[in-house]
């Protein structure tokens, strides 16, 4: 079944890399920020539309996919001047991969059913280079009726599609996620520290944990591609893991379950962004406090 006409809203790194997958899938495909230079910076994708102009979106796709930063970004572009619920369209289906805060999903979820729409959480992981490439995995949460309709452009998008459950729980999932690569980032930096300080040499240290069981995707992917290389631009930054480990303090908090272990990486990260600044690429947390 074709997929008819799809908008991408928040042309960042994440949103112009999903935007250029779905033109690639001969998907068509109009793309909205506020920024300038970000709506330049896809203004030369073969098959890409892009406006400045928020409620033509809402005229012209059916299907809208949004990758903002925040969640009071994805409220505001839903229900504020300008957006979806404002707007005389009707039917339209929103597939949110925003890292944002799963009870305002649930209000939005509804929200939006009562004009008409349908709204389904599907945050991702995989950075921009899976964004890019459509191999990012994305957790889904909506009705069985939205996931089944989304389903057509999520596999377009990524790779591992997993359905989490109802409104809200791709959300809640990505929380989970995100506070333990938060957590793993810190301490797997800290035992690698350690074993340096005490002789051993990093490169052989990853190899040995890689093959063991203190082995994370943060030693098998992050060290190698961001840490050990030196490289450090994953596309990701200390500000925002800052943002998604705050909304999962949160989130825990709500549940009124003890979470001490959450509450030191909260700290400790936060402190981390402060010291490195938050526009720095996340992976240097496991560099410790910069010197």
């Amino acid at each position: 079944m074709a997929v008819q006409k799809v908008a991408v809203v928040g042309l960042g790194r994440m949103g112009q890399g999903m935007l250029a997958t779905l033109a690639r899938a001969g998907v068509p495909v109009i793309g909205y920020d506020v920024a300038a230079g970000a709506r330049e910076a896809v203004a030369t994708v073969p098959g890409a539309e892009v406006t400045a102009d928020l409620p033509a979106i809402w005229r012209e796709a059916e299907t809208i996919v949004l990758s903002l930063p925040f969640p009071a970004t994805v409220e505001a572009v839903l229900t504020g001047e300008g957006g979806l619920a404002a707007s005389p369209a009707s039917g339209r289906l929103v597939i949110d991969t925003s890292t944002s805060d799963p009870d305002l999903t649930r209000a939005l979820h509804a929200r939006l059913a009562s004009a008409g729409h349908t709204l389904v959480d599907a945050p991702v992981s995989g950075g921009p280079a899976g964004a890019a490439a459509g191999t990012l995995a994305i957790m889904v949460g909506g009705t069985a009726e939205a996931v089944a309709r989304a389903r057509p452009v999520l596999d377009i998008l990524g790779q591992k599609v997993s359905v989490v459950g109802g409104p809200g729980d791709g959300h809640i999932a990505k929380l989970v996620n995100n506070v333990l690569v938060a957590g793993q980032l810190i301490l797997a930096g800290e035992a690698m520290r350690v074993g340096v300080a005490a002789g051993a040499s990093q490169e052989g240290l990853i190899t040995v944990v890689n093959g063991a069981s203190g082995r994370s995707a943060v030693t098998e992917v992050n060290y190698p591609r961001w840490i050990a290389s030196g490289s450090f631009d994953s596309g990701f930054t200390m500000g925002l893991m800052a943002k998604d480990v705050g909304l999962a303090l949160a989130l825990a908090e709500r549940t009124g379950l003890a979470i001490p272990m959450l509450r030191e990486v909260r700290e400790r990260w936060n402190a981390l962004t402060r010291g490195w600044g938050p526009a720095a690429d996340f992976n240097r947390a496991a560099l410790g406090d910069p010197a």
